[in-house]
């Protein structure tokens, strides 16, 4: 499905969305107490509700209520195929939930999940007690516990989802275990992993983020969580403001261990007027400046950054790139693709972006079945010489359901 977004100036006051990053791990900790779990202002995009079907397949009852969800927790056997839908998260981090079973358990997923690699879970779950298939290193991939604990080695470099998984289902081992990390990225996710467990009265140590030791035997305790609101999705609310706008962003925790948050920091190098306080996040119109920015530990503000970069004047270096090539889209290739059909040139070298800003012609873009593409593909539109219209657009419901309906409500010139 198409949507035209035209130049607009956003102004109001918006919710941002509920985090499913938080949202998720929240599930699998649900799933794994005793009693009663109650989460309030629950995200409902894609991927939270793949996360709510896996929980529920593997013998926890969820009930919703008014702006909340109640979780009785209980992991047991009640379906042998696990589908995660579209959600990298979901399939790395209840693979190791599913081995903690003694029976055969398939995770499977769609869409470009299943071209995403999957085969670093093998060799750490296998020395862990855990018979591993997968198809070529990509789903489905087939676990049969019990998940016993020891010592192993996992590679960090490309994601930290599958650290997520292991983290949260070690506790529950018959042994103490030991996780030697090299080259993590992403270390703010798996803070944000080691926030939640401890949350559900679950322990865990590191030395530096290179050494995990995780106790054997643990039990997590049900609890009440309020789920926080998305960085990520809120980072291309607070560049629109900043293109062409004036908006407070409510929801947000200013202490948060989500690694967007250094959104703040990129709009501050970037000149932007922006301000954090306990209620909200204001951002106005600026003069936008060209600005370096290292996404390593936070490659999914690479789109809206580059559309923060598209309105200045100069050139902008991201450094991180290498980040981006095993997203829902090769996401590198894809923002220097659809910025080139918007007027902005973008220039990869190895590791680093170059964002060559100034003028936005506007014109059309293809969403590449990518929630972060068609969001930045509306937030480049904010000040183009002319509308954009983008191919694709239901893809931000993975993500964030209701973007292009705020977009309206704050203003925004947006025609389906």
């Amino acid at each position: 499905m198409d949507i035209t977004v035209e130049s607009s100036f956003l102004k109001g006051t918006i919710r941002a969305p509920a985090s499913k990053s938080v949202m998720i791990r929240v599930l699998a900790a649900g799933l794994l107490s005793r009693g009663e779990t109650r989460v309030r202002y629950p995200s409902t995009c894609d991927d939270a509700l793949a996360a709510r079907q896996v929980i529920r397949s593997l013998g926890a009852e969820v009930s919703e209520g008014d702006n909340e969800w109640l979780i009785k927790g209980g992991i047991s056997l009640l379906e042998d195929v696990l589908d995660v839908g579209e959600s990298g998260l979901t399939a790395r981090l209840f693979t190791p939930l599913a081995a903690v079973l003694s029976q055969p358990m398939t995770i499977t997923g769609r869409g470009s999940l299943m071209k995403r690699p999957m085969g670093m879970m093998t060799e750490p779950l296998q020395h862990l007690g855990v018979t591993v298939e997968t198809n070529k290193g990509y789903l489905p991939v087939t676990v049969h516990g019990p998940l016993r604990g020891g010592n192993i080695r996992v590679d960090g470099s490309k994601s930290s989802q599958f650290l997520t998984g292991l983290l949260m289902s070690l506790p529950l081992a018959e042994k103490d275990s030991t996780i030697r990390v090299d080259k993590l990225r992403s270390v703010p996710y798996i803070d944000l992993t080691l926030r939640v467990m401890e949350h559900f009265g679950v322990k865990c140590e590191h030395s530096g983020y290179e050494r995990f030791f995780v106790p054997a035997n643990q039990e997590y305790q049900a609890a009440e969580m309020d789920i926080e609101g998305d960085w990520s999705g809120a980072a291309f609310l607070l560049v629109a403001a900043a293109i062409a706008g004036e908006l407070k962003v409510t929801g947000l925790d200013p202490e948060s261990r989500q690694a967007d948050r250094r959104i703040m920091e990129a709009l501050g190098a970037a000149g932007v007027e922006a301000d954090m306080t306990q209620g909200y996040v204001y951002v106005k119109k600026s003069d936008i400046h060209p600005f370096f920015f290292d996404i390593t530990h936070c490659p999914d503000l690479a789109p809206p950054l580059v559309c923060l970069a598209a309105y200045a004047q100069g050139e902008t270096v991201i450094r991180g790139a290498g980040r981006l090539y095993e997203k829902e889209s090769n996401r590198a290739l894809t923002l220097q693709e659809e910025a080139g059909k918007l007027g902005v040139r973008i220039d990869l070298k190895g590791d680093t972006m170059v964002i060559h800003g100034g003028r936005v012609t506007g014109g059309e873009s293809d969403a590449h079945q990518d929630h972060r593409i068609a969001m930045f593909a509306a937030t480049m539109a904010f000040r183009a010489e002319n509308p954009v219209t983008i191919h694709g657009k239901e893809c931000v419901s993975k993500s964030y359901p209701d973007f292009f309906q705020d977009l309206k409500k704050l203003g925004g010139n947006v025609y389906e």
